[in-house]
């Protein structure tokens, strides 16, 4: 009884799984298609997905980051 218990919760795990990656997948879809439409309109995407990804840093990780950067360029003439 309890391998039949267990067999039952482990594909409703999977089952649940699937169903997200689906929705995964489609979520993917559609930020490429913005991004596409974006692009379509002037903007470089590449930037985008960086400015994105500032955004989702902390304040004080992209400070040091921020400062890093600016040592290293100093450091190769890039300034």
């Amino acid at each position: 009884m309890s391998e039949n218990i267990a067999a039952d919760q482990l594909r409703l795990f999977i089952e649940r799984i699937e169903r997200l990656e689906e929705e995964k997948k489609g979520m993917a879809d559609d930020i490429r298609d913005v991004y596409l439409e974006a692009k379509s309109q002037g903007f470089d995407a590449k930037t985008m997905r960086s400015v994105i990804r500032l955004r989702k840093m902390e304040k004080d990780a992209r400070d040091e980051m921020d400062a890093l950067l600016e040592t290293y360029r100093n450091a190769l003439g890039l300034n």
